[in-house]
């Protein structure tokens, strides 16, 4: 089998055991918002703002380093 192809299902079982895992419903309570939704879903939200803050951050720090020189 392809390393690649192996590779991708061992990341994906793994993704799908810890969805399963952490179904629990959790209620998030910032300022005077409330929300619940399911820890899982909550984490991969997380992961996606932290990922665009870091993209968004990278380009913008790398784009004002070019102009200066």
């Amino acid at each position: 089998m392809n390393h690649k192809l192996t590779l991708i299902l061992f990341l994906s079982a793994l993704s799908v055991i810890f969805i399963v895992q952490n179904v629990v419903v959790v209620e998030i309570r910032f300022l005077f918002w409330s929300i619940a939704m399911s820890r899982s879903l909550l984490m991969l939200l997380l992961l996606a703002i932290g990922i665009s803050i870091g993209w968004f951050l990278h380009g913008f720090y790398s784009h004002r380093t070019d102009k200066s020189h």
